[in-house]
């Protein structure tokens, strides 16, 4: 997840969340809206966001506010550890990259600000009294241009792993080579360094495995070539080694290729029904036959390098910090402000398969390879097997917020390594 995470989400989450309509008096259903396209992309310079007007209904936050937990206090402090960090700056050396909406100032002052609101509001209607008083409200516009988003879920992943191919562990993922070529302040991969004066596109999957151009870069071996894949696709995991110890290993960049699902492929293919696919799914079809599964693997052509991190930060999400159970957000970071304030208004699956609603505050503290276009979110769901069937059953619309203080409350609420300003919190009434 460390960097441009590509997350394990899209690609196996397809258990579709339905709406029931009442259609009373109605001698003939509606007409069908539009198709949705969830990875629709902004029209060129169109920002994402769309701040509410004065006088306009904000979202009910009643459900978040009694879900806020230590997840959520915790989820805070490692968004405040973000800003205070100078990668925070030098990502975005001359400004925030979305000044319709905030500047860095404002972004970094937001966290300090809805943390301290949080923290001392007596009940609900002091925390949303103040909240409006001192922030702007943007709803995203998702594919839409009414809010709609795609939710999907994420996990990270524990494996058995070998640091050499030996038996039983035959399938390796590989560390960054020298000639990938990534844009420094976003991390998007450019492609290939041929020479000096060159960079070409890198090779698809099938030929980049094939051809032997990453012999000696192994960094990690698996039982399996699913197993190295859905750690490729998910971009972060904990290694068990056959010693007893333990290996984090994380993002380290990822070639040009195009972004294709596994569990999109598996059913244009026919070889899994749609109202069946879910990673268990795919994982008895690869045990039963793996050609149809490994055929599949081979249309995704974006191919993830690792490295070893320390383990104190992982999971660690695109900004470097660790992040927090149905708390952090994976979005587009080229249409969403990183580290942003959110409300999320959706719905979840539990472990049995049932439908709730999720209505959550959140941090923006991730991102994806297959999140893409503001109609996307992936919902980090924990790590291990529990998470992994919470994240495999995430799948429905829903629409998000983003909260940023208004421009006159920005000096009140410095950074602790700036010196702080007179402050007077507004009254809650």
């Amino acid at each position: 997840m460390q960097g441009c995470k590509q997350t394990i989400g899209l690609s196996f989450c397809v258990t579709i969340c339905c709406a029931t309509i009442a259609l009373v008096g109605c001698e003939t259903p509606p007409a069908p809206g539009p198709v949705a396209d969830f990875a629709r992309p902004l029209a060129p310079g169109e920002c994402a966001l769309r701040k509410l007007e004065p006088g306009e209904a904000w979202p009910d936050l009643t459900g978040a506010w009694n879900a806020r937990d230590a997840y959520l206090t915790e989820a805070l402090a490692q968004d405040q550890t973000w800003y205070e960090s100078p990668s925070s700056r030098s990502r975005f050396p001359q400004m925030f990259p979305f000044p319709e909406v905030c500047t860095w100032d404002q972004a970094s002052s937001s966290v300090i600000a809805f943390r301290q609101i949080l923290n001392e509001s007596a009940d609900h209607a002091a925390f949303t009294s103040a909240l409006m008083q001192m922030f702007d409200c943007w709803q995203t516009k998702g594919w839409n241009g009414k809010g709609g988003v795609l939710f999907t879920g994420y996990y990270a992943p524990e494996f058995k792993a070998s640091l050499v191919k030996a038996p039983g562990f035959e399938f390796p993922i590989y560390k960054r080579p020298k000639e990938l070529e990534t844009d420094p302040t976003t991390g998007k991969a450019l492609g290939r360094r041929i020479s000096p004066s060159e960079i070409a596109p890198w090779p698809n999957r099938e030929q980049i495995q094939t051809s032997g151009m990453l012999n000696g870069l192994e960094l990690a071996w698996f039982p399996t070539a699913l197993d190295a894949y859905i750690v490729q696709v998910n971009g972060s995991a904990k290694l068990l080694l056959p010693d007893g110890k333990i290996m984090f290993i994380g993002y380290a960049g990822a070639t040009d290729g195009e972004y294709v699902g596994l569990g999109t492929s598996l059913v244009a293919a026919g070889a899994i029904p749609e109202n069946q696919l879910n990673l268990s799914a795919i994982r008895r079809l690869y045990e039963k036959d793996p050609a149809p599964v490994l055929a599949a693997i081979n249309l995704n052509n974006r191919y993830t390098f690792f490295q070893q991190y320390d383990g104190k930060t992982w999971p660690a999400g695109s900004l470097g910090v660790k992040v927090t159970d149905k708390v952090s957000l994976a979005t587009d970071k080229s249409v969403y402000p990183p580290g942003g304030v959110m409300f999320v208004n959706t719905q979840s699956s539990s472990y049995g398969g049932s439908r709730q609603p999720f209505t959550r505050f959140m941090l923006d503290q991730d991102t994806g390879g297959a999140i893409r276009a503001p109609g996307r979110a992936d919902i980090f769901m924990g790590i291990g097997p529990s998470a992994e069937i919470l994240a495999g059953g995430q799948y429905c619309e829903g629409t998000l917020y983003y909260f940023f203080l208004k421009p006159e409350y920005v000096s009140q609420y410095p950074l602790p390594a700036r010196k702080p300003a007179a402050k007077s919190k507004p009254s809650a009434g």
